[in-house]
Parts: structure tokens; sequence; C-alpha cells
């Protein structure tokens, strides 16, 4: 079957299916960031010869379009959300690819732009594909096996560098050439190997935000907020108070990686089992403790382990996105998806900044206010009703059924 030929999803048949694609896609945009990732440090500092200032400048770049996200709306005018989901993987692959080849500061914040544009991009439209081209009782299954691929092909990638950069004596430029060229191949297979997918229910084309969606939003700036003190501060603590190597952090990447593959598709199985209210109150739950932990640790063997746990309940926020697909109206989700991706966002402009002067004074404040974003995390999920749907999106709306009731 040709790659232009239009089928709808319930015509896909054998490999070619829209779960299949996102599979793919998703370990693709994983290997290129993944590979962007392992080198980032030692690249910017013994190529580029940066110092504080430029990797938090760095840092900032890498953020924008992930706030910028929500302009994703816009570009579908101009490209099918399929089509554009491929071109985003291939410029995150771009991005990657060239990162080697401009040593410089300004070189390196350029191509920074480009594979985070890329990327971001590609989360957001691969977010609101998955929501419509998976059934709603398997989407939890479905997406805990798409986060296990990429966590596959993050093991790939570093572990492939781990292995063969001082035995084949590699530079930096044929590592992020490598990496980056992986991922446009798996772009062209994306584009040529699989029929386009029509679109059971046409998307809107302009922003919006409904004000019946209002905990979906809230749940996804706290989770937004808690992984930047993942991102920024608990990997730092690994290295400034335990003095974790190099090695030792790729070896806690790696294990992070593993751990994952294993769990994810676990996690999706209990959300169709539990329901996304349970699972999330028993992910903020978990969070209240991992962050009270890192703020009093004193053992690496215990962090570190704290550190797996910590991302494994990533893996839970599948909750988050099978809630709004349950109380979504089938055409909101795409416009919804960038500017649920913006909203996520907010965070890492404000966090790192604020919480680095926090870190300053004393590191345990920082997890304590991560405890604290997981205990309001956790009473936001309780507003979520055991059957979600739409006109049902939070027990808020039935105590107000109840109360108009007697009136009427």
């Amino acid at each position: 079957m040709s790659r232009h030929t239009e089928i709808s999803l319930s015509e896909a048949s054998g490999w070619r299916t829209p779960a299949n694609l996102l599979i793919l896609m998703v370990a693709g945009n994983a290997i290129a960031f993944s590979t962007w990732s392992a080198l980032l440090n030692n690249f910017a500092i013994e190529a580029a010869s940066f110092t504080g200032k430029e990797i938090g400048i760095l840092q900032s770049v890498r953020e924008i379009p992930g706030f910028l996200a929500f302009t994703a709306i816009f570009l579908y005018f101009v490209w099918r959300e399929q089509t554009f989901a491929v071109l985003s993987l291939a410029l995150c692959g771009l991005g990657t690819a060239i990162t080697g080849f401009f040593p410089t500061a300004m070189g390196f914040y350029i191509t920074t732009f480009i594979m985070s544009a890329g990327f971001h991009y590609f989360e957001t439209v691969n977010q609101s594909l998955a929501l419509q081209w998976l059934p709603k009782a398997e989407a939890p299954r479905q997406l805990g096996r798409i986060i296990a691929a990429g966590s596959f092909a993050t093991i790939a990638a570093y572990a492939l560098i781990f292995l063969t950069w001082k035995l084949l004596e590699l530079d930096f430029s044929s590592v992020y050439l490598a990496g980056g060229g992986v991922t446009m191949l798996i772009a062209l297979l994306a584009w040529f190997g699989f029929s386009k997918f029509r679109e059971d229910v046409p998307q809107r084309k302009h922003l919006l935000m409904r004000k019946r969606y209002w905990l979906y939003y809230a749940l996804t700036f706290m989770s937004g907020a808690r992984r930047q003190i993942f991102i920024v501060f608990a990997g730092f603590m690994m290295v400034e108070k335990f003095g974790f190597s190099v090695a030792a952090i790729t070896g806690l990447f790696l294990a992070n990686a593993v751990f994952n593959m294993w769990v994810a598709p676990k996690i999706g199985n209990l959300i169709i089992r539990l329901g996304e209210r349970r699972m999330l109150m028993l992910e903020y739950i978990g969070l209240i403790g991992v962050f009270l932990a890192y703020a009093f640790v004193q053992n690496p063997w215990i962090a570190a382990g704290l550190y797996l746990v910590d991302h494994a309940f990533f893996a839970m926020a599948i909750a988050m996105k099978t809630y709004f697909q349950k109380i979504a109206d089938p055409s909101d989700i795409a416009p919804t998806a960038g500017v649920a991706f913006t909203i996520n966002h907010i965070a890492a402009v404000v966090i790192p900044v604020l919480f680095g002067l926090m870190w300053l004074q004393h590191p345990s404040w920082v997890f304590l206010a991560g405890a604290a974003m997981a205990c309001v995390s956790l009473l936001l999920s309780l507003l979520i009703p055991r059957d979600p749907r739409e006109g049902n999106e939070t027990l808020l709306n039935r105590a107000s059924a109840a109360v108009a009731t007697p009136a009427e």
C-alpha cells in the first residue's frame, strides 16, 4: 500500500498500523534526543568552551520551543498532523546531526534550537495523534508500549555511545551525525512506509481553552513544575552531593531506561484496571514520599533508587492523558494538545532560575517545595470522577448538578 494512499484507522492492517507508526516515531525521537543529551555537557565544555553562563543560556534556548508549542495549531493549516509529525521528527534529527559541526556558543545555540523545535513539535503532535488514533479502552496499554519503545531506543543510544566512544575513538561530530542520521532515516520510513490515516473526527484549527478542561490544565501545569525539579536538580544532586562520575551518571540513565521499559506497559494495564483517579492519586502520594526522601537522603545508593522510582512516576502521567481523552470533545484534541504542552512548559521558564537561587541557600528546600507541589496535585486528583467523560469532567460538576436538581 503506497504512502500516498489515504485510509481510515480501521482499514490499517499488518504491521503498518497507527500504533506501530507512533512507536516507530517515538523511538526515532528518543534516539536523537538521547544522543544530544548524552554528549551535552562534554561537548559544551570540551568543544564549545562553555561556562555556567553559556550552559544556562543554552537550557533557556532549549525550552523556548516547548513554551511555543501552541503555535503548532497554526501549522496545521499547512500540513495535516501526520505529515507535521514526520517533518518534526526529521527536524529533530537534523538539529542533532549537525550539532558537532558547530563547536561555538552561537552554533550550539542555533543547532539546539533546531533540535528542540523538532523535538517539542513532535511531542505535541504525537500526543494529539495518540489520543485520536488509540481506542479509549486500549489507550493506557498502548501508551505504555509507546513509552517502553522510547525507553528501548534511549537504552540503545546510550549503550552504543558508552561502548563505542573509546573503542572506536569517536569524536563529537561523528556521534551526533550518526544519532541524528538514524532519526532522519526513521522519518523517511515513517513517510514512505505508512499510509496516510484519515481523521475520524476533523480537528479544530484554532486556539481554544475550555472552562470544563480546567482540571486537566491544572494537573498539566503541576506536572511540568515537578518535572523541572527532577530534570534540573535531582541529577545535579547526584553529582554535587554524592560525587557521581560521568560513568556513574550514564549507568544511572541506562538503569532508568531499562526500568521504565519494563514498568511502563504494566502501568498502562493498571490504569485500565484501577482508573485514572486512583492511579494519579497513587502517583502523587508516591511523589510526596520521594521528594521528602530527596530532601534528607544521605546514602548515594538510596538516592539512586529514589531517582529510578521518581522517573517511573513519569509513566503514570499516562493517566492524565487518558483522563483528557475521556472528557474531551474529539475535535478539541489537536488544539488542546498544543495549549497543554505550553502550559506544561510555563514552569520551565521560572523554576530553574528561582529554585536555583533556593538551592544556593539550602538544597533540601527545593525538594520540600516539590513535596508541596505533589500535595497540591494530590488534592486536584481527588476531583477526578471515577467515570470521567464529557459532561462529567470533575466531581464539582456532580456536586453542582445535585444542588441544581431540587430547584428545577
